[in-house]
């Protein structure tokens, strides 16, 4: 793949763009961890070495989400999706029904995976008007029987994000924040438990952090994996198994940026300046167009279209031309979607901004528009 440009921007929807600084950090650690003569790659799990990278990590991140201490944060693998069978699999050992917030296509698995193990209900749906906004909280269905409410915080695919979370009073609140975790400060008063896969904001693909309320924390269904129960997990302290100690590492590497950056709080304000900026660009253009309401647009995944969809494969392989990269909507949703998240500078949000400016302009002429199909390049 070659580029024009010396600037290489990675809007990829996961694996995400990671911190220059933490790159560069692991690449001078990579044979030779803190003059220890070895690398984390080889470090037993089981020693010294590893656990106080562990502890660290976990004690970052606790202090970078306020976590309280009546929380605990595990460190597991599996992703998002494997979460979808190991919540019900946790938490409902004595209750067989949860309620679920459909509000796009994560969400949407998130529901069909726990049909297998609980009675699901569907508190509340946006599917009719074709996910383009969250469900107001008063219209919520929620069961007083249920085990928890689960809720998707961010839908990658359809650009869709909860501005705020609900009250779901003694039924504990599930959230799955894999792609906004970290990018704005989280009230855990509201909140029985919050997952994300690391590979948005966090780290490498693999790891899975779960942060759950010590009264969740109990034995799990009879035919849960071990190495995948709570219980546990927490009781060995992530040690039951090999963990994914560089994962772990490179999660610790990007908390130390994150602080250093001045926290979740100093990212929030970032995100919403690089997102109004995308979304001001799209509005005010007649060549773009964003289907998601304005209020519950995401900060993370920018999902829109050009409004000639005949362009949208040019805008693509122009856009990745010039470094612009992994800009392709997701299949089940088609379109561009650029996905901003922590690491990406504003300089990459305002070289794209750029870019779909002059597209738009040089596109607009039925002339530059023929040649554009037939494969030149804008000037």
């Amino acid at each position: 793949m070659a580029v024009s440009t010396s600037a290489v921007y990675n809007f990829g929807s996961g694996p995400g763009m990671m911190p220059s600084q933490v790159l560069q950090q692991a690449q001078r650690e990579m044979l030779n961890w803190t003059n220890s003569g070895h690398s984390v790659w080889e470090m037993p799990f089981t020693g010294s070495q590893f656990q106080a990278i562990a502890d660290q990590a976990r004690e970052d991140l606790r202090q970078l989400l306020q976590v309280p201490d009546h929380f605990r944060i595990l460190f597991m693998q599996g992703g998002a999706s494997a979460q979808f069978s190991l919540i019900p699999m946790n938490l409902l050992k004595q209750r067989g029904r949860a309620d679920y917030v459909d509000t796009g296509h994560w969400s949407a698995k998130a529901i069909n995976e726990a049909r297998r193990y609980c009675s699901v209900g569907v508190a509340a749906s946006s599917q009719e008007e074709g996910y383009r906004s969250i469900p107001d909280f008063d219209r919520w269905q929620l069961s007083p029987d249920a085990g928890y409410c689960h809720i998707t915080s961010n839908e990658t695919v359809n650009g869709v994000q909860y501005p705020d979370f609900p009250d779901t009073g003694t039924v504990p609140l599930v959230a799955d924040m894999t792609s906004d975790f970290l990018s704005r400060p989280i009230d855990f008063n509201r909140f029985g438990l919050v997952y994300a896969g690391a590979q948005k904001n966090i780290g490498p693909a693999g790891l899975t952090i779960v942060i759950i309320r010590e009264d969740l924390i109990r034995e799990p269904m009879a035919t849960t994996p071990s190495a995948f129960s709570y219980q546990v997990i927490d009781s060995c302290n992530g040690r039951f198994n090999t963990p994914l100690t560089y994962g772990v590492y490179l999660a610790g590497l990007v908390f130390k940026w994150l602080l250093a950056e001045g926290g979740v709080a100093a990212m929030a304000r970032l995100n919403q300046n690089k997102s109004g900026l995308l979304y001001r660009a799209i509005d005010h253009s007649d060549f773009y167009h964003c289907g998601v309401e304005e209020g519950f647009r995401s900060t993370m995944n920018h999902c829109f279209g050009v409004v000639d969809s005949s362009l949208t494969s040019v805008f693509l392989q122009q856009a990745e031309a010039e470094g612009l990269l992994y800009l392709t909507g997701h299949p089940a949703a088609g379109g561009v979607r650029a996905s901003v998240y922590n690491a990406m500078p504003l300089q990459g949000v305002e070289a794209l901004i750029e870019f779909m400016d002059r597209f738009a302009v040089q596109a607009g002429s039925s002339a530059c528009r023929q040649a554009l199909n037939s494969g030149a390049k804008l000037r």
